[in-house]
């Protein structure tokens, strides 16, 4: 179980170095949640 954490491409992950404006799939596979460390791979999609 992650945070519920939920990626915004318009904000971006500053603190993590991910551009404003960049599309979840562009994100490098290293990247992980800044709040609980979740790695990119265990994200899924919201659909709000």
């Amino acid at each position: 179980m992650t945070c519920g954490a939920i990626y915004d491409p318009a904000e971006g992950d500053p603190d993590g170095g991910i551009a404003p404006g960049t599309p979840f799939a562009d994100i490098p596979d290293g990247w992980v949640c800044p709040v609980c460390g979740a790695r990119k791979e265990d994200f899924i999609p919201f659909e709000g």
